[in-house]
């Protein structure tokens, strides 16, 4: 664990659900953390964060003069946004540039995603956004670090339709003994605190908790479970892509940042080994407790 003692970070979008987790363990290092919220924010989602221990700034993201106000003096801005194009480009720019203005000397972008540094242009609009967002980061007269962490373990609850509870079954297009790189949360907030308080950090952190195949997944399941899992091939990644076209076609457009095919078009480069994490910088700072996939469905069969 890095010691924060003395200094300021910044996070940007510390209302959302990492964003919170990120600083308690920002504060929990010792750290000062400036919370920028937007004006009117629920009182609700602003007392959480005061009762984590960060001071609040609500501002105006329009505002670059707010913006380089509220940034300076730190020793890194953290964003934490999520969203599509006015989030991930416009508003990140915006907070990137106040950090510039204000001579910040480090900022981390909203990546917490797979490698999307190896994956194909075109195949997955959100990582084309991060993709995006890089190129003009590393434009700027400013330090930039990012944390690669593959898909949250939480995921793997229900919300992904990568374990088929009902039908026991593990879903997989393509190789069932592909790696697959997942990370909790929490253990997501955990590694980047030490980014965010390290000077020295590279451009990309690469951590996972623990990496298994869809094979393994329904060999862990059937150990937990007491019943038979098996992997669920429908067909190969040229197939699985003619799902996520016509998906994409019929789905009305939408602000929100995972619709259906979003979540297929990431699934995509999770089973292809495109986005696979390689190599992982889990140990840098001494972290062993990350939360392996047999103690995460293990927890989340004894709560179910």
């Amino acid at each position: 664990m890095v010691d924060g003692t003395g200094q300021i970070i910044v996070v940007a979008g510390a209302t959302g659900d990492l964003g919170q987790r990120l600083t308690g363990q920002l504060v929990r290092r010792g750290a000062e953390v400036r919370a920028l919220l937007r004006k009117g924010t629920p009182e609700a989602k602003a007392s959480m964060l005061r009762a984590a221990g960060a001071t609040l700034v609500e501002l105006d993201f329009e505002d670059a003069g707010a913006l380089k106000r509220a940034c300076s003096d730190a020793a890194c801005v953290v964003s934490t946004l999520n969203g599509v194009e006015d989030t991930m480009i416009d508003l990140q720019s915006r907070v990137l540039e106040g950090a510039v203005a204000a001579g910040v000397p480090r900022f981390m972008p909203s990546d917490f995603s797979l490698d999307f540094t190896k994956t194909r242009p075109g195949d997955n609009r959100n990582m084309d956004l991060r993709r995006a967002f890089a190129a003009r980061a590393d434009q700027a007269p400013i330090r930039v670090q990012s944390v690669l962490n593959g898909m949250f373990m939480e995921l793997l609850a229900g919300q992904a339709p990568v374990i088929l509870y009902q039908r026991r079954r593990v879903l997989a297009w393509g190789n069932v003994d592909q790696p697959l790189d997942f990370t909790t949360k929490d253990d997501v907030a955990d590694f980047t605190a030490d980014v965010a308080l390290d000077p020295q950090a590279p451009r990309y952190s690469r951590a996972a908790g623990d990496s298994v195949s869809a094979r393994q997944l329904a060999e862990i399941m059937s150990r937990l479970s007491g019943e038979t899992y098996r992997t669920l091939r429908p067909g190969g990644l040229g197939l699985f892509g003619l799902l996520i076209t016509f998906v994409r076609t019929l789905t009305p457009k939408t602000s929100e940042p995972f619709p259906a095919w979003q979540g297929m078009q990431y699934m995509r480069d999770m089973m292809s080994g495109r986005g696979k994490l390689s190599p992982l910088d889990s140990s840098r700072y001494g972290k062993t407790d990350w939360t392996t996939t047999t103690d995460f469905l293990a927890e989340h069969a004894r709560k179910a």
